[in-house]
């Protein structure tokens, strides 16, 4: 059991498939093609050596860089800050390096296959993550209303909580078909995972995660609601997530996204730093021991993008912090969507209207966290009157939220991730600094645990991130809102763009946030492939016939098309 409120179904067959992250909107098998042994595809040999714009330095499009650098283009990436985007992983200062942070993405599923491509292709290594009641989380407290409770698996918590997961599992079962998809997608049986989703769209699109909750006859009782919505199933509470839309939340679980995480060792922004520095074994038209590093000057990216506009013949110039100018055939935009409103100069030529509104109506979360470094894993020392661990990952109430222990090893410093939150609660951390923000939090963990002196233990001082601040993201990851497929469809789909007019053609949109799963470093991976299809069809190439790329077959398994009249 990996939640607090566990899965829908239980899998007693260990033997059956495992399940990949590439649907139920898109049921393209992205690890098979990553895993062929045809490639991705190839560029007329006119074309090798063309420049491609790539803007924003993170996962989608270091991993879009990459991939078009393989097949003989010359990537010319732009990054505002620092490549990696929301894998940021910092130390603390006066500390030891082994110490780290993760302010964006820390935890990522096994269903996450084409992203564990990527994490195998550079040699990194994976461990369990401490989510509430994972294998390998020693204890969770489930703090809620000023009463605690210790657990170590779900049959430690109060009969309550257990009815709040069954209450769970028939909810999915009853008005979402769990099983029936789940199994589905297990099989990659591509027929009946439409079948079933083009019905659910039709039915759900329009309604709230909490109108879902509502609904169901398993959910009447207010108090299971509330309970659901602050302790939730995987990685915690969820009533943060109770205004968007209940499509959202059914990709996570018919995906297993929150379940059985797995950490990186190191720091996960070691990915895209090591794909920058990768040399490929295989590579079309450059030579052996050619990167992404060795193609950008200094080996660094270019700055910051101000200004994009089309010129002549279709191409899209771009403007960069240091005024330089640069022309284009094609470019792929994989920063946050908002960005294109904002802090860049955009020609509305650029995209057809429907793809600017959907655009501006992309939804954000907001997302803190603050991390401390401490002496010791203590938490693990027991308690002389009960024989309890010291202090457990903590779901509560309180200003916290989530509260995680990070160690490796018990004679090793250790971090402490005091408080994870979203949205509403993301927000109040907002004006304080990063000490204020810890003297809350110890304050509110003092008031669970009264016999830990937690502050004696921290040997650094905090770090901390809200990313609705952060300049260049304006927030931590997309979720829509009821009523948004069809906006998210038209963003997902824009590689496709033989459907497009002529002027309207040449740049791709990439990134989670145009992925059906956003939040998760899948997506990015995702439509990065789709993007590097997209530029490759653009510039006269093609996919290998034994290995179809997600355009070749896109008419086969495109996502469900709602009328808008």
């Amino acid at each position: 059991m990996t939640s607090t409120v566990p899965n829908a179904v239980e899998h007693a067959d260990e033997q059956q498939p495992p399940i990949t992250m590439f649907g139920p909107d898109f049921p393209y098998a992205y690890d098979d093609f990553l895993a062929h042994p045809a490639g991705l595809g190839q560029i007329p040999a006119t074309g090798h050596g063309t420049e491609v714009a790539v803007i924003g330095g993170g996962l989608s499009g270091i991993v879009a860089a990459y991939e078009l650098m393989k097949m003989g283009l010359k990537p010319v990436v732009y990054e505002a800050d620092r490549i990696g985007g929301r894998l940021r992983t910092v130390g603390f200062d006066g500390c030891d390096e082994s110490l780290t942070a993760e302010m964006g993405a820390m935890r990522f599923p096994p269903s996450s296959t084409a992203l564990q491509h990527y994490i195998d292709l550079v040699g990194l290594e994976t461990r369990p993550f401490p989510n509430p009641l994972a294998e390998a989380t020693p204890s969770t407290v489930v703090d809620l209303k000023g009463e605690s409770h210790y657990a170590e698996t779900i049959d430690d918590l109060p009969q309550v909580y257990r009815d709040v997961a069954d209450a769970w599992n028939r909810c999915l079962e009853e008005g979402a078909d769990f099983s029936d998809v789940n199994r589905a997608m297990r099989e990659r049986d591509v027929k009946r995972i439409r079948e079933i989703w083009s019905q659910l769209v039709e039915k759900l699109d329009n309604q709230t995660f909490y109108g879902f909750l509502c609904d169901s006859e398993a959910f009447k009782s207010f108090r299971h609601r509330e309970i659901f919505g602050q302790v939730g199933f995987g990685t915690g509470g969820w009533d943060t997530d109770f205004p968007n839309s209940i499509l959202e939340i059914l990709r996570v679980v018919y995906t297993e996204a929150d379940d059985h995480h797995r950490g990186i060792v190191g720091g996960s922004q070691q990915l895209p730093l090591r794909l920058w520095e990768r040399e490929p074994e295989k590579i079309v038209h450059w030579p052996y021991g050619t990167s992404l590093k060795s193609l950008h000057v200094d080996g660094e990216p270019r700055p910051a993008v101000t200004r994009l506009h089309r010129t002549a013949g279709n191409q899209i110039t771009v403007t960069d912090a240091n005024g330089d100018i640069r022309t284009y055939q094609a470019a792929i935009f994989t920063a946050q969507s908002w960005m294109l409103l904002s802090k860049i100069q955009c020609d509305d030529e650029l995209f057809p209207i429907d793809h600017w509104t959907a655009i501006e109506r992309t939804h954000y979360m907001e997302s803190s966290k603050l991390f401390v470094p401490v002496d010791r894993p203590f938490w693990l020392d027991k308690d002389e009157e009960t024989g309890r661990d010291v202090m457990s990952m903590t779901l509560t109430d309180r200003m916290t939220r989530g509260t995680y222990l990070l160690d490796d090893g018990p004679d090793k410093p250790a971090v402490i991730c005091l408080s994870y939150t979203w949205c509403d609660d993301s927000l109040k951390w907002l004006p304080l600094s990063a000490n204020e923000r810890m003297e809350v939090m110890l304050k509110s963990l003092g008031e669970i645990y009264p016999k830990v002196d937690i502050r004696k233990h921290i040997i650094g001082n905090p770090v901390t991130v809200s990313w609705e601040n952060e300049p260049y993201f304006m927030g931590a990851f997309k979720a829509n809102l009821p009523g948004h497929y069809r906006y998210q469809r038209r963003l997902f789909t824009h590689f496709m763009q033989d459907r497009l007019p002529e002027d309207k053609r040449g740049i791709f949109l990439a990134g989670d946030d145009i992925s059906w799963t956003a939040g998760w470093a899948e997506g990015a991976v995702q439509t990065a492939l789709n993007a590097v299809w997209g530029v490759m069809h653009h510039l006269g190439g093609a996919t290998d016939a034994a290995n179809p790329g997600p355009g070749d077959v896109y008419d086969e398994i495109a996502p469900v098309e709602l009328p808008e009249d």
